[in-house]
Formats: C-alpha cells, structure tokens, sequence
C-alpha cells in the first residue's frame, strides 16, 4: 500500500518538475532574447526617435516629410529598418508563453501515460478541466491531430486565450494541452483535484480524522492547548492581545532600543553580551581535553549510552551482536563523513563494502536512526553540564544547504549553487547543544512548514516550550497553529520594519501605535471555521498527517478556503502578540539570538564533519539523503556527549581547585572539534574503550 502510494506522488512529482522546469526555460529564453536583442532594439528606439522630430519639424515649418525623413535615413535604409523591427517585435503584451510550443514534444513523452495512469477527482471549480483532460484522453487514444469542436475551455486563463487560439479562431492543440496541464499541476496544488491512491494529493477531508471521531472527541477532550469553545478562545485571546496593544501603547516611549517613525517599527540591534574572558576560558577548558580519533569518540560513546543497541535488524528484530557493533559505527561514519561506504571500506582495515553495505540497507532505516538519535539527546540531556546551557525547554531550527551533485527529484535549481542544484537538510537543535530532528527539505521550500513536525515527532525526553526559527521559518499559519498545539513559536524578524500588527477594536484606542496597526482581526471568519480549525490541528496532534503536508497544502490553497483564511486569522493574532512581546522584553531577544547561534555554530561543525565528496549529496533519493543527513545527525550528538563528558570532568577538575568560574560556564559550547582527528586510518578497537568511571585523563600541563 505504501508503495503504490509513494509511486503514484512520485509520478505526480515528476510531472510538477517538468512543469516548473518548462516555465523556468522559457523565462531563460526570454531573458536570452532580449539580452540578444537589447543592442539592437536601442539602436531602433535612437532611429525612431530622429525620424519622429524629423515629422515634428516637417509639419511645424510646412516641409515635405519623406524630404525630411530622406535627410536622416535613405529611403531604403528605412524599409530595410522597419523589417529588421518586425523582426525583433514581440506581441504588445508578451509573456514567455508565446516561447514555449517548441517544448511541447517534452510534455508528450510521458503525459499520455500519466494521464491515463492516474486517476483524478476534483471539485465543481475545477470541473471544466476535468472535461478538457478527458478531450485530451481521447485525442491521444484514437490519435485525433484537432481539438474537437465545442471542447471545453472554461479553464483557459485570460493568459492562455492569445496563445491556444490562432489567428483562424481554430483551437492550437499544442497551447490547449500545455494550458490544460499547467493547471492540472495548479489544482492539485491548490487541492481542487485530489488523486486516487495518493498519499500527498488526496482530497483534503481524508487528512483529517473523521467527523463522527471529531464530535466524539469533544466530549472526551484532546490534547490542544485552547478551549473547544470558540467563544471562550476569543474572550482569552482577545484579552491577552488589548492588554499587551495597551501596555505597549502607554511604555512604547520607554522601550530602550524600540521607536516608531512614520508608521514603521525599528528595533536596535543587540549587542554582544559574551564577555572576552568567556572564550579565553573555554580555550582553557579544551585546552584539558585529551586528543582523540572519531571512531574512538564513537566506540566510547556507544559504550556510554548504548545508542548502538537501537539499531534493531528490520528483519530478525535483534541488536547488533558485539563482533557486529564496529560494522555498525564504521556504516554510521561512512555515511555521517559523507566519504561513502566504498571509500570508508578502503579506510578501515577488517570492515569490508558488503558489511556495511548490508548493515546500512538492514539497521539504518528511518526508526532505528530516530530511537539513536534519541538516546544520545536523553543521555546528553541528563549531563549535569548540560543544565548550564539552560534546561531543555526551548529549540531553534535553521537549514544547512548542501549542493545535490546527481540528478534528482528532491534538489532543486537555487541561486547559492550557480547553475547547480540543492538540499536543505534543516535541523533541531535544543538549548542544551543537542540535535534532536533533522529532515531533508526542497532547498527552495520555505522552512515554516516544516517546524511543527520537528517540535512533534522527535522521539527525545526534551520537553520543548518554546522554539526559535529565522525570518523564513515563518508564517500567519505557523504562528496560529503551534499556539493551539501548546508551543511558544518566536522567530527573528529581521523584516521587523515592515510588520504588519492587528487589532481586534479600534486602532484608535492605542493612539502610540495607531499607525502599525494596519489591519483588523476578522472574527467572523475564526467563528465560523473555529472546529474545523482545531480538527485540523487535532489531526495533526495525533500524527494522522504531517504539519508539513498540511501546511503546504493550506499555503498554496486558494484564498476562498475557509479553514486556510481563519487559521491564518489566528495566526494574525499570535503573531502581533508575539512582536509586541518581542519590542517590550529585551531578554526575549537575547534568548531567540542565543537560541539561534547555537544552530548556525552546529551548523559550523556539521560542514567539518561532512567533508567528503566536497559536502555534496550524490544520492538521488530522498530516502538515501536523508539516511546521509541523519548519520550526520548521530555523530554531531556523539561529539556533543563525548565533549561535555570531558568538560564535565575538567570543570570537576578545576572546581576541586577553586578556580572553577561557574558564572562563564553558560558560554561554553560543547561543539569543538580542534581535538577529533576526522581523517587517517580508521581502526574500531573495542578493546581500548573507556567507560565513565574510567575515562581518559585531561591534559593539565
């Protein structure tokens, strides 16, 4: 069942890429043309110019214009002009449409057989498209050239109608075909036709956890962080929202930092608050810990915590037995290191290809690397170091783009890569220095819509309350939906200026901040569509989709979509509560930075570890690219473990000496790697690992 689903999105997929690819070609090739062009149509504007005062002057002193005209290009020359400029004139109101009929054979190869492969259902809006699919369906099986009289063309945007008519009035079926498969890519988008066996394009309602369960769940209560009575939601938001609107309005002027001018809001950069002699001292604290090889680092590691027992056979259901365990790491770092198992086989003398190979394909898939991850987040969160660093309760999330090196249906053109193509592998990390999920994502995606699954599904003892992306990592919708789900969601806004901040009332009733209140709270729409609403998020609570999917699918989901639109109102709210949080605690701020930092310096050590094959992914699956990215997750926790283990121990060092400086320990990262050989040989001596009453000793000299 899994499968076919995942084959028939894939199918659908392959036809989204070639859509977008089409469209990007043709804007190339416009861009192209009047590159090309661009001298030559300079050159005719000049032309026109001296010939147009040439008749100005001919009329006002009463000479023969073609005398005039002749006195500033021959006669023939000004024939010869005019075809050139036909030549180069494009239609008044061109598009990069009119390029694209070359490209039709490439639709071609393969639309017939997806058209008849899939099976769509859709909504009365997107009827008429259904109709002209079918036309098209039966012009290919009976190989007909012409689009019949009277086929369906309600679906031709006022764009298309110039292109799929000729100048006869006959319907072009090349221009007919694109349009209509250019919109069918926009209404499954848009959810206006669903796909029968899909698991990303099924009609909307099917997301959700059935009506008759959702009424039932109402008397037994769920697991959301608001009222299931409207009324009561909006009394509660309301009131929190005009007690912040007016405190702020009345203290703005005192607000260090924070001023208002010409309506728009401006908040002062923080300055750095790690003091100097911070860094000298986490100099000093490495400075004690001893040197050590990766595989060294991760064979003590497992002995520690044991992450390496979760990597359960698929099949036999069994840990690795002990002579198995070194495969294990050896598949683990090959994969981490980004070296590849050939390579890694090459390195590591008695571990062959074929092992790890099989290791990988039996022990690494998507749960056992979950439940690994997890123990060394559990095991890290536990550390009595970790407790310096804060407690566990709040994340940031942030991505680390990676170069796709291969073909693939996952990467996508950007323009950080030139002319190449990319990942994101986007990353949770905790407060305490701990990579808790990691997904890999369209590096053109906008982050936001993955948040809610990370703060869901990571498998981890942390506790998270509050989570902090960058500027991309939100919207409207993230705001409404992870304060129903119970998360404080605090981006930073680097757009502050240019915020749009909402009211319930009268803006006048808050006369300091009456020029940022710019729009007004539609409480009608949250009424109306308020259960549906939290069915949504129910659904997305108890894992029945994805906040991912569903985000998506909302984002690109016409305006006219009532539970789209009353969500976003929600969000509307968080969101202008959040900010004027945000302006009136400097604390705030300094914890979303400090929250963030932590991510961009993982980040930092992520591209140190995955240095082979030059950082990039030359895996063509999603799957395999994220096996890669949560490998690379593991070793990043593992270094993070084996780093504070050893802090820890130099701080107990240093306290029985009286010079421990607790109040610079909160400055401290766990995230060096000066002291980790990456690189030689690689060897897994189970024989010489430490245990943690028996740990390596510090350097003290």
């Amino acid at each position: 069942m899994n499968l076919s689903q995942d084959l028939v999105d894939r199918a659908f997929e392959i036809h989204d890429k070639q859509i977008l690819s089409l469209q990007s070609k043709g804007r190339k090739q416009q861009e192209e043309i009047q590159k090309q062009n661009g001298k030559a149509v300079n050159e005719k504007i000049v032309h026109y110019a001296d010939l147009g005062a040439a008749l100005i002057k001919a009329r006002d002193e009463g000479i023969d214009p073609f005398v005039m005209l002749e006195m500033v290009m021959p006669w023939e020359k000004f024939v010869e002009s005019v075809e050139e400029a036909k030549k180069l004139s494009r239609p008044l109101n061109y598009d990069y449409l009119d390029l694209l009929e070359s490209r039709f054979n490439y639709l071609r190869k393969y639309t017939p057989t997806l058209l008849n492969a899939l099976e769509f259902r859709s909504t009365k809006s997107a009827e008429p498209l259904m109709r002209a699919l079918d036309t098209i369906r039966e012009m290919n099986n009976t190989g007909k050239r012409k689009v019949p009289e009277g086929a369906p063309l309600d679906f031709v945007s006022n764009r298309w109608q110039k292109h799929v008519f000729d100048e006869d009035g006959t319907i072009n079926r090349h221009y007919y075909e694109m349009a209509a498969l250019m919109e069918l890519r926009n209404y499954v988008r848009s959810g206006d036709i669903s796909i029968v066996g899909s698991r990303q394009y099924r009609d909307f309602d099917e997301y959700l956890v059935p009506q008759n369960e959702w009424k039932s769940i109402h008397s037994t209560g769920t697991r959301l962080a608001v009222s299931l009575n409207v009324e009561e939601y909006l009394e509660e938001r309301t009131t929190s929202l005009i007690h912040r609107l007016r405190w702020v309005s009345e203290n703005i002027d005192a607000l260090e930092g924070v001023n208002v001018e010409k309506g728009r809001l401006h908040v002062k950069r923080l300055e750095k608050d790690v003091p100097e002699e911070a860094k000298q001292y986490s100099a000093t604290l490495y400075s004690m810990l001893p040197r050590v090889k990766l595989t060294d680092l991760l064979l003590e590691v497992a002995s520690w915590t044991g992450f390496d027992e979760q990597f359960i056979h698929a099949s036999t259901n069994r840990p690795p037995k002990a002579e198995e365990k070194p495969i294990v790491l050896a598949a683990l770092m090959a994969m981490g290191t980004n070296i590849g198992l050939t390579k890694m086989a090459d390195a590591t003398p008695g571990i062959s290809y074929h092992q790890m190979a099989n290791t990988a394909q039996w022990r690494m898939y998507d749960d056992a690397m979950n439940r690994a991850q997890a123990t060394l987040v559990n095991f890290h969160h536990r550390r009595s170091l970790a407790s310096y660093w804060r407690d566990g309760s709040t994340s940031s999330s942030d991505g680390m783009r990676v170069q796709v090196g291969v073909s693939s249906l996952s990467a996508d053109p950007n323009p950080h890569y030139g002319s190449g193509k990319g990942a994101t592998i986007y990353r949770f990390v905790s407060d305490q220095f701990s990579s808790f999920y990691t997904k890999v994502i369209n590096t053109n995606a906008r982050d936001a819509v993955h948040v809610i699954d990370g703060l869901l599904h990571h498998e981890s003892d942390l506790s998270i309350e509050e989570h902090y992306t960058d500027t991309a990592g939100y919207t409207d919708q993230v705001f409404g939906l992870t304060h129903l789900l119970g998360f404080r969601f605090a981006p930073r806004l680097r757009d502050l200026s240019d915020a749009k901040l909402y009211v319930i009332g009268k803006p006048s009733d808050f006369p300091k901040l009456e020029n940022l209140l710019r729009g007004q709270i539609d409480m009608k729409v949250i009424r109306e569509n308020y259960d549906d609403v939290l069915r949504l998020a129910h659904s997305i609570r108890e894992g029945k989709v994805s906040g991912a999917l569903i985000m998506g699918k909302l984002g690109s989901y016409a305006r006219q979509n009532k539970v789209a639109k009353a969500l976003r109102e929600m969000g509307r709210i968080e969101k202008t509560i959040f900010i004027l949080d945000y302006i009136s605690s400097e604390s705030m701020r300094r914890r979303i930075q400090r929250g963030l930092n932590k991510g961009e310096a993982m980040n930092a050590l992520a591209r140190a570890i995955f240095f082979g094959k030059h950082g990039e992914l030359r895996e063509r699956a999603l799957q395999d690219q994220l096996q890669r990215a949560s490998a690379l997750n593991i070793l990043i926790n593992a270094i993070s473990v084996w780093n504070t283990v050893y802090l820890g121990k130099a701080t107990d060092l240093l306290r029985s000496k009286g010079t421990l400086r607790e109040d610079l320990l909160k400055h401290v990262s766990p995230l060096g790697w000066e002291h980790i050989n990456f690189l030689g040989e690689y060897r897994f001596d189970p024989e010489r690992v430490t245990t943690l009453e028996s740990l390596r000793p510090l350097n003290q000299g």
